[in-house]
């Protein structure tokens, strides 16, 4: 049964506003993960325009990283279906992101819904998800986090390209540990115990030993899969 208009949430200034001065907080970090893959795509090949772009238009931080980082230097069939697989693999996860938004935007029409979840990834997310948690229920607050949050990160992708051709090599300042360290400083917000944090536990193990026993980047699929798993039997 479609929902009436009196039971669909109520989109304010407000909410947005909460939600984008929610999202201050995670500035630096989302400002170096941009300059992160600025830097990357400097070092790979790609010109400032198309990095700009693609940091717009693709806006999957962690997808982009690591295909231009893997980016061979000369396009072939095959290396663009591994570009497309490996893409497909990462981002995955908007799968899960997007089903636990259900809650938020079931009663809504697509015409609100889709836009938003364009632009919808992990940080506004887990603010989003603490928000409903503590009883918000405001959409608006969904968008003000990741109108925030892809500014920042388009924004931040022009310096890093920048200083990627300046510095050259990123390995040799540590920039490569930027997106590690930026993930591992969100999952605080959603500490809920020791035993909850079985899942992020065993899904890091079987990640890190998947990538040191066969290279490549099996180890997103098998680290998310048995992260779920583990996660699902220790739930309520």
């Amino acid at each position: 049964m479609d929902a009436t208009p009196q039971s669909q949430p109520r989109w304010t200034l407000e909410g947005f506003r909460e939600g984008a001065a929610a999202t201050l907080p995670l500035l630096p970090g989302l400002c170096a993960f941009g300059l992160a893959f600025g830097t990357v795509a400097a070092g790979n090949g790609l010109g400032l325009f198309e990095a700009v772009i693609m940091s717009a238009a693709v806006y999957s931080g962690v997808a982009q990283i690591i295909v231009v980082d893997a980016w061979p230097p000369q396009l072939t069939f095959a290396a663009i279906l591994a570009s497309a697989t490996v893409t497909a693999l990462i981002c995955s996860r908007f799968l899960l992101i997007g089903a636990s938004m259900r809650p938020w935007f079931g009663s809504m029409p697509a015409v609100k819904v889709y836009p938003t979840l364009y632009l919808l990834t992990e940080p506004p997310w887990l603010l989003s998800t603490r928000y409903y948690r503590n009883g918000g229920r405001d959409p608006a607050f969904v968008v003000g986090s990741a109108v925030v949050t892809w500014l920042t990160w388009v924004s931040a992708t022009a310096p890093g390209y920048w200083l990627g051709a300046w510095v050259g090599d990123s390995h040799r300042f540590g920039l490569d540990m930027i997106m590690p360290a930026f993930f591992v400083a969100m999952l605080v917000s959603l500490w809920q115990g020791a035993r909850r944090s079985v899942g992020w536990i065993v899904g890091g193990v079987v990640a890190v030993a998947t990538a040191q026993l066969f290279g490549g980047f099996w180890y997103v699929v098998t680290g998310a899969l048995a992260g779920s798993l583990a996660g699902g039997f220790v739930d309520d």
